[in-house]
């Protein structure tokens, strides 16, 4: 049996899941989004062939609920739908800093939540998902989320705890990428390059080095080592990096995240 999936929320990572989703092989005939702007659903409409319905009526029947608003919004939004989801179905929240038990809170006995950490590369395919089930959710239904979310992206399964951390690493880790991405651009372009060549050495230098590092099993230690011969030009770069602390900062930097995100909870 084909499960029916509600996406609640037709912002950027709302539209990025549901294209990721029919990308991978899902029927439109399976999914509904919600949109309460007129001019957004016709535009949703027309460019995926997707029904577009109110929150309450998209929850109804669905098996899976995404919840994919901001997270000052979840409460009002678990208030309209929490008589639509129906026990058995599977909500999921991708709203940040939203806990397990407030979502179980609000809604019916017996249906299941899991907590979900997405990231901005979920744009290209590329996203990093990390994802918290609450208690009870069958093993089953916990692979299905798992692998609805895959096709976004990779995912790992976490103990809600660490969703603090989930969030200081990939979910804001694609904005330290970007960070570096200036840096390596801006000395790039000290260093005589134009503007546009630096970005194009400096975007595929971090799209490669992404790939290496996801696809070896080397460490991130033992990669760096690898590039960084005694007296080279690396060695004067890493070297430069440690007197100034860099290293230091961006760990201080995940943790300020990561504590953050605990007062935000």
């Amino acid at each position: 049996m084909t499960e029916r999936i509600a996406i609640l929320g037709a912002g950027v990572m709302g539209e990025t899941l549901l294209s990721a989703i029919l990308e991978s092989g899902r029927s439109t005939d399976d999914l509904v989004i919600s949109e309460k702007r007129h001019e957004r659903a016709e535009e949703l409409r027309g460019r995926y062939g997707v029904a577009v319905t109110g929150n309450a009526e998209a929850a109804a029947g669905a098996d899976v609920v995404l919840l994919v608003v901001k997270p000052q919004d979840v409460p009002a939004l678990l208030q309209e739908i929490a008589g639509s989801v129906r026990p058995g179905a599977t909500v999921v929240s991708l709203a940040a800093g939203i806990r397990i038990a407030t979502v179980q809170a609000a809604l019916a006995d017996g249906v299941a939540v899991v907590r979900a950490m997405p990231n901005t590369p979920a744009l290209v395919g590329e996203g990093m998902f990390g994802i918290s089930p609450g208690p009870g959710v069958p093993d089953d239904r916990l692979a299905a989320v798992v692998a609805l979310l895959e096709s976004g992206g990779k995912v790992v399964v976490v103990d809600e705890s660490q969703q603090d951390a989930v969030t200081a690493v990939s979910g804001s880790g694609p904005a330290y990428v970007f960070y570096l991405a200036e840096a390596m651009i801006a000395g790039g372009v000290e260093a005589g390059l134009d503007e546009a060549t630096a970005r194009t050495l400096a975007a595929q230098t971090l799209v490669g080095s992404a790939k290496l590092l996801s696809e070896s099993a080397e460490t991130a230690g033992e990669l760096r080592r690898r590039v960084t011969s005694p007296n080279g030009t690396t060695h004067a770069a890493i070297t430069t990096f440690d007197e100034r602390g860099v290293k230091d900062g961006l760990v201080a930097g995940v943790l300020a995240a990561a504590a953050r995100s605990a007062e935000l909870s």
